[in-house]
């Protein structure tokens, strides 16, 4: 099983259109306001800090840069063969490798996973992103990442980020610019139950070991100014003895 072609062919046509800068993309934070703090969460977890670190879904590379900076071996790995462009022009000195990878097909997954051992993965807002008959299948991959040693830090946008997305969205002027190009590619924000998410992780054969609540952040701003922040939950997961 792999994901659909429109699917792949959607996040293709949205990295091939994406200006290179760094904050030019609806979700590509500074990584000390996202990353930056999920670390402060999942390093406590880390059971084996100096695993192979996976940042899945990893884009433009803006986050993996900064694992790179804290861990030895760093994986950005992404559907999108555009999106790996850009991050691997934004890291010209290679702090991290970046592969081609469809966490959705089982043979990859065991593949890298036979390549890294046992990794830590962080993962970022893909889960929703994803067509629903893949979702078991993806974190069913991160959890061939994992294997035994390794933890799986995610984080997903709420439920009730989605009256926030659409109400964005709707606006009398549009979605706001950085927002538009998300919408216009198909890949708008799909829905994830809250609940659904830990149950995708247990049918995987992982264990829940911490979850909370923490807001997103993006790099567009409200009609008021403010930068917009999205609901979002975090869990940290792993094979417990």
């Amino acid at each position: 099983m792999s994901v659909t072609s429109r699917y792949r062919e959607a996040w293709e046509g949205f990295w091939q259109e994406a200006p290179g800068e760094q904050g030019a993309v609806f979700w590509d934070a500074e990584p000390a306001l996202t990353v930056g703090r999920h670390l402060t969460l999942f390093e406590a977890h880390l059971a084996h800090p100096g695993l192979p670190m996976v940042d899945l879904g990893c884009g433009n590379g803006t986050q993996t840069r900064f694992l790179a900076d804290r861990f030895p071996h760093v994986v950005g790995a992404d559907l999108a063969a555009a999106a790996l462009d850009h991050a691997r022009q934004a890291d010209p000195a290679g702090q991290a490798t970046y592969r081609l990878f469809d966490a959705v097909e089982k043979a990859e997954a065991q593949t890298l996973h036979a390549e890294l051992g046992d990794a830590n993965v962080y993962m970022r807002g893909v889960l929703h992103q994803a067509e629903p008959d893949d979702r078991q299948s993806l974190v069913n991959g991160i959890a061939t990442l994992v294997g035994e040693r390794g933890r799986a830090f995610l984080v997903e946008l709420s439920e009730s980020a989605k009256p926030v997305l659409m109400g964005l969205a709707q606006s009398p002027a549009g979605p706001p610019p950085k927002l538009a190009p998300v919408f216009r590619h198909g890949i708008a924000p799909g829905e994830v139950a809250d609940e659904a998410v830990p149950e995708y992780l247990r049918a995987a054969g992982l264990t829940v070991l911490a979850s909370g609540e923490l807001p997103l952040a993006t790099t567009e701003y409200g009609p008021d100014g403010a930068p917009i922040e999205l609901p979002s939950k975090w869990l940290v997961a792993g094979r417990t003895a």
